[in-house]
């Protein structure tokens, strides 16, 4: 089920499932959304500080089931990333949200929570988090067009590597270490006629690689609709190149299979982090002069 587009009036909540973030780091975030007309209200624990997270287990959890739990918010914005939703996800319940879902905004670590989320067919939104707001108008302001119109007009940059074709489908995915992670668990992706969005961060090309072949040699690209590949991000190498860029170890991985393949998509860990809906059907139109993403 689909939730619904925010109006003026609506509720967003702001939660902190990951590393702790300082109050000052998100008042832009929150004087913004008060601008677009939201009422924003801060989750009990989002400024408690246990080791590098926002709170301990337990205080996260119960702030992530306050957000699941809220009657009346629309909207759920993650505070930042970093390292911390795997350890809260199984001591949540999200039956509440089956037959009234709401937006779960984020990424990086927030994979997690829409792995769960994509798990009981709730969409979700790959966006910018609370404590980026100062990064990107764009995309923030992507976010924006998402939450209130479900849609969002694509400026997106030719790539050599490219791979031209058409398909509808959902897209679903999110950071690459996060979904690696997530394999062989109860969150682990059906990517099964989907496209596949995959982003990442200051990984070691080799680890790169190795994740790409978990994901082949489990069947999860081989029966993929599409491939968007975002932000590869500050990748690091040893004193021994690898010898390919991140991107080159991702289309010889994909390069024999007959479904289009984007690189170089404005989102993930790169200031213009446009907004995805994961879960929601698009059009994804390769060629060699553009590159169209168009939600159905």
């Amino acid at each position: 089920m689909l939730p619904a587009s925010l109006v003026v009036g609506d509720t967003i909540l702001i939660i902190g499932t990951a590393r702790a973030r300082t109050k000052e780091a998100l008042m832009l975030c929150i004087v913004t959304l008060k601008e677009w007309g939201l009422n924003v209200i801060e989750g009990k624990n989002l400024y408690k500080k246990h080791n590098q997270f926002a709170g301990t287990d337990k205080e996260r959890a119960h702030d992530l089931q306050w957000a699941i739990n809220h009657k009346t918010a629309k909207a759920v914005l993650i505070a930042g990333g970093g390292y911390g939703t795997l350890r809260i996800i199984d001591l949540v319940n999200f039956d509440n949200l089956k037959n009234k879902p709401k937006w779960f905004i984020g990424y990086s670590d927030t994979t997690v929570l829409h792995a769960r989320l994509l798990k009981l067919n709730i969409p979700c939104i790959h966006a910018t988090m609370a404590f980026q707001f100062s990064k990107n108008y764009e995309a923030t302001n992507s976010l924006k067009q998402i939450l209130f119109n479900q849609t969002f007009n694509y400026n997106i940059p030719i790539n050599k590597l490219n791979k031209k074709g058409t398909s509808t489908a959902k897209i679903i995915g999110g950071n690459l270490s996060l979904i690696y992670a997530l394999s062989g668990s109860v969150d682990e992706l059906n990517t099964k006629n989907k496209i596949l969005f995959i982003e990442d961060l200051d990984e070691q090309l080799y680890h790169i690689d190795r994740m790409i072949l978990q994901l082949k040699r489990s069947g999860k690209l081989k029966n993929l609709k599409g491939l968007i590949v975002g932000g590869m991000t500050e990748m690091k190498d040893n004193n021994v190149p690898f010898g390919k860029t991140a991107e080159e170890i991702i289309f010889d991985a994909v390069k024999e299979y007959n479904y289009p393949v984007c690189f170089n998509f404005p989102a993930g860990h790169i200031d213009k982090n446009y907004a995805l809906i994961f879960g929601k059907k698009v059009e994804l139109n390769i060629t060699n002069k553009k590159i169209e993403l168009i939600y159905k």
